[in-house]
């Protein structure tokens, strides 16, 4: 059954989702449009066990959906204001400080 989360559970889920570059290049590849499994993991060139478990993520997350269609399986974003939020996170001007403020930014690539 499909709950409504409340807005600290939503942008949580969103922060768990965009925390991962592959699962943010799936997002933004099911933004231009639905796809199957194996062509997102062509496109992404990753392998299709290595897909599944970001698209299993996702699912979670309550971002993308896994319609049926066929003997197939095909997902795409669970609200299509989703692509506007992708959209404007894209977009968005950062304010980034020079100085790295992780004690372990070189270690985890971010910051």
């Amino acid at each position: 059954m499909l709950t409504v989360a409340s807005d600290i559970e939503v942008l949580a889920r969103f922060g768990r989702a965009l925390a991962d570059p592959i699962r943010c290049r799936v997002l933004l590849a099911l933004r231009e449009a639905p796809a199957y499994p194996a062509e997102l993991a062509d496109t992404l060139g990753i392998s299709r066990t290595r897909l599944s478990n970001h698209l299993a993520c996702l699912r979670d997350c309550g971002l993308a959906v896994a319609v049926p269609d066929g003997r197939r399986t095909r997902y795409e974003l669970a609200d299509v204001r989703l692509a506007h939020a992708l959209d404007d996170l894209r977009t968005a001007v950062l304010a980034v400080e020079t100085d790295r403020t992780c004690v372990d930014a070189d270690a985890q690539g971010c910051c």
